[in-house]
């Protein structure tokens, strides 16, 4: 882009001189030619020619520094930009504004269980770094609530299935790990209900989906 630019500038600078050339000669010749030019003259016009090549450098010189600060600038500006709309985005898929994709793990939980008991099982994959979760298809938030009896469970609304599916996005060797440890969330609701069977599967890429809530808040506003 600056080489373009100063081809273009060069070339203005050259037409330019060219013309000036023609018509401080059509000046001071008055029609008769370099041979009817004295040789003061003949300076004088050289020297002319010469102050106002020195001008015309100086202005390419300075258009193309002008050309270089804007080119930082606007590499500065672009690198800002880019870091705020990075920085909005995690925003947004930390917060279930936008769907989020990434390793994981899928826990399936076949059984009878309360809400609350997944309540528990969303608290503990938060605790062990998860980015994003879902239950039975549902993206989960800050609100969000996992309700009801055995058998009746419901989230946003939305009924769940008797084999209900929860999908964390994080680190599954972590995740699985602090899942299936000895005396973990899983050993304890198994141990609590009956019948309840667990499988956690490491998935090397979930889809989550953005949540259906309106997510703005009410009473909270931003701290300037």
């Amino acid at each position: 882009m600056r080489t373009s630019g100063s081809r273009l500038a060069l070339t203005a600078v050259a037409l330019l001189l060219g013309f000036l050339v023609v018509i401080q000669l059509r000046a001071q010749g008055g029609g008769s030619g370099l041979e009817n030019q004295s040789a003061q003259e003949l300076t004088l016009v050289v020297a002319n020619l010469s102050t106002r090549n020195d001008q015309l450098r100086q202005e390419v010189a300075d258009l193309e520094r002008q050309l270089d600060a804007r080119l930082a600038e606007q590499a500065r500006g672009g690198t800002s930009a880019g870091a705020i709309r990075s920085d909005i985005e995690r925003i947004e898929a930390w917060s279930g504004a936008i769907g989020v994709t990434g390793p994981g793990v899928r826990v399936t939980l076949r059984g009878d269980v309360p809400g609350t008991a997944v309540g528990d099982l969303i608290n503990e994959l938060r605790n062990a770094g998860s980015e994003a979760i879902a239950v039975g298809g549902v993206r989960v938030t800050a609100g969000t609530v996992v309700a009801g009896l055995p058998g009746e469970l419901s989230v946003e609304n939305t009924a769940l299935p008797p084999t209900l599916v929860v999908e964390a996005i994080g680190n599954a060797a972590t995740l699985t790990g602090t899942l299936a440890r000895a005396g973990g969330v899983i050993a304890q609701l198994q141990a609590t209900y009956d019948g309840l069977s667990v499988e956690v599967t490491p998935i090397d890429r979930l889809i989550l989906a953005a949540s259906e809530r309106d997510l703005a808040p009410r009473e909270a506003r931003p701290k300037l």
